[in-house]
């Protein structure tokens, strides 16, 4: 009897078969040539880190890390996230570089799954740091990068949301005050984008209709650059104008860039990453029912390693990027030679003549070949050396 766990695998990890293999290797490689292309050096962290500094810094809810224990009996956690580990190493290793850093990286992060719900336990990021600019212009440099890195896998069909945590937060503060439980209540609903449920939360708050209504037409600041006006009308306080105020010179920016297109604003957008403080944006792309990508500026993190620098990254969801390209399976490329006990010699003078010539050459025995059209049909080019062959299928 088959073992019930023979062919089941841990609860949310997932087999990478070869076309979607190959098709994460070339969208990876594309959005690494973008990211080159802007100075970006890559770089790489240990796949397990101490819970007690990355795995407490990250904003990975604790449920969610993958722990194990060493042999001397620390906590180790299997990385959650790419920013934490990269801001260990620019704090320590990299403290003395001069600043700004770029810096970037793809790999694997882990966050454990509670149940089965389609989410990935293990997924790859791909994505870019860019630490000691606290300015417009780094912040604007990392969503213009992102755009293009998206648009150079072939990706056209996207839209970046962008939002300023500092608005959100700053809102909420003057119209409820220290009511830190109200706040957090109200922030869940956004972050969820459960706008339903933030509504009905609102009308049952004690506080003055002049307010909910306030809380209300939070929702409503959505779109373009067109919103910019209505959210300084709607603004409370000194922290809601120098949010707006930033987000109009990164709007500029952008301009410049000429990527203005695939920007949209909305200024009721949350993150659960908590160490953001500044601007933060997500990316969509049709059809897909999820994240393809995300970022923002986090200057409080990096202090928590005791280095005083701002940063500002992105990071691409890369599984889920090449789901959203949607491309169809096709061949790979291969060169099949095709021989028989007679041909053997030549075939492989033949695979060895365009393995020089950088091709992928697939040689194999016609006896091992169940279906013949089926073998040639996966194949590019296929090069028949057989007794009644001496063929060339292209």
């Amino acid at each position: 009897m088959v073992k019930r766990l023979m062919f089941e695998k841990p609860l949310g990890m997932r087999d990478t078969l070869p076309f979607f293999y190959n098709q994460k290797s070339k969208a990876r490689q594309q959005l690494s040539n973008a990211i080159l292309s802007f100075g970006y050096s890559f770089m790489d962290t240990p796949i397990m880190e101490y819970h007690e500094t990355v795995g407490k810094v990250s904003a990975t809810l604790d449920q969610q890390l993958f722990k194990l224990l060493d042999q001397q009996g620390h906590t180790l956690v299997l990385r959650p996230d790419m920013t934490a580990p990269i801001a260990r190493v620019a704090a320590s290793q990299l403290k003395d570089a001069e600043f700004p850093l770029r810096l970037a990286y793809e790999g694997p992060v882990f966050r454990a799954q509670q149940t089965e719900g389609g989410k990935p336990a293990q997924f790859e990021q791909v994505g870019t740091e860019l630490i000691g600019d606290h300015s417009s212009y780094g912040d604007a440099e990392v969503i213009a990068l992102l755009v293009e890195s998206l648009k150079q896998t072939g990706l056209d069909d996207f839209v970046i949301t962008v939002g300023h945590i500092g608005y959100v937060k700053a809102f909420f503060t003057d119209l409820l005050g220290d009511d830190e439980d109200t706040i957090e209540y109200l922030l869940n609903y956004l972050y969820r984008k459960n706008y339903v449920g933030y509504r009905e939360a609102v009308k049952e708050l004690s506080v003055p209709k002049d307010k909910k209504d306030a809380l209300l037409q939070l929702l409503t600041l959505k779109g373009g650059d067109e919103i910019f006006d209505s959210s300084r009308s709607l603004a409370r306080n000194q922290a809601c104008m120098q949010a707006v105020n930033e987000l109009k010179q990164l709007y500029r920016l952008l301009q410049q860039y000429e990527v203005e297109k695939y920007i949209h604003f909305d200024l009721n957008l949350i993150s659960h990453m908590d160490y953001y403080t500044g601007i933060l944006f997500e990316g969509y792309a049709p059809n897909l029912g999820a994240l393809l990508c995300n970022g923002g500026r986090y200057d409080t993190l990096l202090p928590s390693f005791q280095l005083s620098a701002s940063a500002t990254g992105f990071a691409v969801h890369l599984e889920r990027l090449v789901e959203a390209l949607n491309e169809q399976e096709s061949d790979d490329g291969r060169i099949g030679v095709i021989v028989d006990d007679d041909s053997y010699g030549q075939g492989l003078q033949e695979a060895k003549r365009y393995r020089e010539d950088g091709q992928a050459v697939l040689l194999q025995h016609v006896d091992q070949i169940p279906d013949l059209q089926a073998f040639k049909a996966e194949l590019s080019e296929t090069i028949d050396l057989t007794k009644g062959g001496g063929e060339r299928d292209e």
